[in-house]
């Protein structure tokens, strides 16, 4: 063997590992990180017994943190601040409501080294009520409820680790009325989130 085809095969031997370990060099430089910042719409349910009882649509700033935990599953926490809601019954206002709504997903991640990368995945919320002030103090409602939550969205990568994110979700939150000390029934505010962000993945 010559000395110029030794050369030029251990160069096509190098070029082939090249060309076989992009793709894995691609997908570490990403990391298993990725963080969202949304703008999200909240449209409730308002559903239950109790006849006429509703709150407001509202629109909110959420924080969601990913970890993949293989290249397809991933697990996401969903984050914001306590959200104040007007109460209204038979759209007359009654007072007000706050709820901090932590929900904690596991994705499948359809096409994760793809320009879009569907998604969807399915956990739980907790939910917790604070500052409840309905019919000046008589009014009262289950300070915590626990519900499932299911959803699906897409990440569209823009850039090196920038990416624009579409979500929906469907989040089930319930909690028990009472006015007076008397039960009147359950309130389902089982809310429909739709969202729109930026995500970082690193």
């Amino acid at each position: 063997m010559t000395k110029t085809s030794a050369l030029t095969r251990v160069a096509a031997a190098g070029l082939a590992l090249s060309a076989l370990s992009a793709p894995l060099m691609a997908q570490t430089a990403e990391g298993p990180w990725l963080v969202r910042a949304r703008a999200v719409h909240l449209s409730p349910e308002n559903g239950g017994n109790v006849n006429g009882l509703a709150i407001n649509d509202k629109s909110l700033p959420e924080v969601d943190i990913t970890y993949f935990i293989t290249r397809n599953i991933a697990a996401e926490l969903i984050l914001t601040y306590p959200q104040k809601q007007d109460v209204t019954l038979n759209g007359n206002d009654i007072g007000s409501l706050k709820h901090l709504p932590p929900t904690l997903t596991v994705q499948y991640h359809f096409n994760p080294e793809g320009t879009v990368r569907p998604y969807a995945g399915a956990g739980i919320n907790y939910t917790r009520f604070s500052s409840v002030k309905i019919l000046d103090g008589a009014g009262k409602l289950d300070k915590s409820s626990f519900g499932f939550a299911f959803g699906a969205g897409l990440d569209i990568k823009l850039a090196d680790r920038w990416f624009l994110n579409v979500d929906v979700k469907k989040v089930k939150i319930s909690t028990d009325v009472t006015a007076s000390g008397n039960k009147l029934g359950t309130f389902k505010v089982d809310p429909v989130l739709f969202g729109v962000g930026i995500g970082y993945r690193f």
